[in-house]
């Protein structure tokens, strides 16, 4: 890995739908260089898959965040799933694994209910994901063309035209709207175990402030080391990043302790990354069964 095909697998985790020709009129190499790139890292398995995430809110759904000593995922899952489906698991360097779980409704209740049943790890933080105000304008059009993407985010238009019987005219319309929408990312799974030479890692940070004010002074200060667009939720910013030292990673986490409005900020380095869509499928599945032909949750 260097450089260069760091910031192709920044693109596709931003974006996995965007073509190798206009990723690499970004990055000054033609179209065919970043698909032997892309190939590579799929054979050396550093791409383990392409991916769309929906963030729960915009089908309704709250999500609840842990920070949990220990490392399992098994055991963590057996867990989880008391409480909720899981959404992700990401066991981290130091014994710390981070996850989150989709819930309906009676949150304070879920977050008691969590800390009592998890007695067989550790829990180290709980925290509720407020929605930020993500777009929930989906309809029945919408899910049907999201439930074939699920199946293959990078499948061709005419292909999920042909599948769903719809033209591709709508298509086009259907995945441009889902891509406008904050809250569904078309990206990949990524293996950071297979990355040499750099060292992906995630700063959770917790802010007392302006939180627009405050992403825009970061995206100032430390946009050339993002892996990915910066995740905000109520009061917390979680920036991914990546960097070639471990030195050069405390600075960064130091210097975004020195940002305005930041209260705290933790380092967590992932050694594996794992999403649930099994949440995603039950959602899409029950709403094609309703009489609604719209998504009625609100956002605000």
């Amino acid at each position: 890995m260097d450089n260069l095909d760091m910031k192709i697998l920044s693109r596709l985790l931003n974006n996995c739908r965007e073509s190798d020709r206009q990723i690499g009129m970004e990055l000054g190499i033609s179209g065919g260089a970043v698909r032997a790139r892309i190939r590579k890292m799929e054979e050396m398995k550093i791409i383990e898959e392409f991916f769309i995430k929906v963030e729960p809110p915009v089908l309704g759904y709250g999500v609840l965040y842990f920070v949990v000593s220990g490392e399992d995922i098994n055991e963590i899952l057996d867990q989880i799933v008391l409480v909720g489906e899981p959404f992700f698991v990401v066991p981290c360097v130091g014994g710390i694994t981070v996850c989150s779980i989709v819930v309906k409704d009676n949150m304070e209740q879920k977050i008691q209910l969590a800390s009592k049943l998890m007695k067989d790890v550790r829990v180290l933080s709980i925290f509720e994901a407020e929605n930020p105000g993500f777009n929930s304008n989906l309809t029945k059009t919408d899910l049907e063309i999201l439930d074939k993407l699920i199946k293959n985010p990078i499948a061709k238009i005419e292909t999920i035209a042909e599948k769903t019987n719809m033209s591709t005219k709508t298509i086009t319309r259907c995945i441009e709207k889902l891509q406008e929408n904050d809250g569904v990312q078309f990206t990949v799974i990524y293996d950071p175990k297979k990355i040499e030479r750099y060292i992906p890692h995630a700063i959770l940070t917790w802010i007392d402030g302006d939180l627009k004010e405050t992403i825009e002074n970061m995206n100032r200060i430390f946009s050339k080391s993002y892996l990915q667009i910066p995740f905000i939720a109520k009061n917390q910013i979680v920036l991914f990043m990546y960097s070639d030292n471990i030195f050069k990673m405390d600075e960064i986490t130091q210097k975004v302790r020195t940002v305005k409005n930041v209260k705290s900020a933790d380092l967590f380095i992932p050694k594996k990354i794992s999403f649930h869509i099994k949440w995603l499928e039950k959602a899409i599945k029950d709403f094609k069964k309703s009489s609604k032909l719209h998504l009625t949750y609100q956002t605000n």
